[in-house]
């Protein structure tokens, strides 16, 4: 029997998963990585994401590369920090382009928590990243489980998939399109954000297309005032 990792519907979704032979040797790779590098996020806030938004709950989903590589940045969630960490440049500028899509002005942290349990999935493909060195740990056997998440939403349907960037607009093919919504652009990131983010208006076309679908959307507002509770 498969250990619990995820404490929701997720864990069932993603078992086959977890006992094949691809996350055995991820997680041996991640023990020797813990024990001797600086990694992040903390081991016990790798799946965040997953049990912040439980699978039958999942609407939306914001796909990113990789975690922050800086020391206190990384929740397990894409684009997240901790409250009281500086906000990150990406996170700026999503917040920049939420008040001109939607006119909702920015707050002053970046934990997102509040977008996720209204069913915003903060999905990374990868989900764990060496200090310092942004994409270590790509090709370790992450891919296969977040693959396994994505091919699953699309299967369910009625998920929105925002993907910005090269990095997430690779696993466009997964994605069924006959019965979910893909929203694509160029990424947050400073040297990106003028090529096609900044205008998009990614969150007003996220919440028309769950409206079209029967859904509620999204209240993109976040509290002003926030405690991490994870």
């Amino acid at each position: 029997m498969t250990k619990t990792i995820i404490h929701n519907d997720w864990q069932e979704v993603l078992a086959p998963v977890f006992a094949g032979p691809t996350y055995a040797r991820l997680h041996q790779f991640l023990r020797s990585e813990y024990s001797n590098q600086t990694i992040y996020p903390d081991m016990y806030h790798i799946f965040q994401a997953f049990e912040w938004t439980p699978f039958s709950q999942t609407r939306v989903v914001i796909l990113d590369q990789d975690p922050y590589h800086e020391e206190h940045q990384a929740v397990g969630a894409s684009f997240a920090v901790a409250p009281g960490v500086q906000i990150p440049p990406s996170l700026v500028n999503i917040y920049q382009e939420l008040q001109d899509d939607l006119g909702i002005p920015p707050v002053n942290h970046g934990y997102l928590r509040a977008w996720a349990e209204q069913g915003v999935l903060l999905l990374n493909a990868v989900l764990t990243v060496r200090a310092h060195r942004a994409n270590s740990h790509r090709g370790k056997g992450w891919e296969e489980l977040t693959d396994a998440a994505i091919k699953a939403l699309s299967a369910r349907g009625g998920v929105v998939f925002i993907l910005w960037g090269r990095s997430a607009q690779n696993k466009r093919p997964l994605i069924d399109e006959s019965k979910n919504v893909v929203i694509a652009s160029a990424h947050p990131s400073p040297l990106s954000a003028y090529r096609g983010f900044f205008g998009s208006k990614p969150f007003s076309r996220t919440n028309a297309a769950l409206e079209r679908m029967g859904e509620q959307p999204i209240d993109w507002r976040l509290p002003e005032h926030v405690e991490r509770t994870d």
